[in-house]
């Protein structure tokens, strides 16, 4: 099981949701910027988003097209 997530700030939990949903940085970056390790973002993330922008962020993490995206208009089969 991972440790805690340490106490942090709201200012702290929004930069760290902040960077995990951002496409550019790699995962790594964020779990180094912000000293957490990766079961600690897993769990802030599912106890801070809800559980659909949860599944999205984990869908996009594994490289799955979010749910959206496979249901976006013209698309349809």
């Amino acid at each position: 099981m991972a440790k805690p997530v340490p106490r942090l700030t709201p200012e702290e939990i929004e930069r760290v949701i902040a960077t995990a949903w951002d496409d550019r940085p790699p995962f790594d970056r964020v779990l180094h910027t912000h000293g957490l390790t990766h079961g600690q973002v897993v769990q802030l993330l599912k106890r801070e988003l809800t559980p659909s922008a949860f599944k999205t962020w984990t869908a996009r993490t594994r490289g799955a097209p979010a749910s959206a995206a496979r249901s976006a208009p013209g698309k349809r089969r």
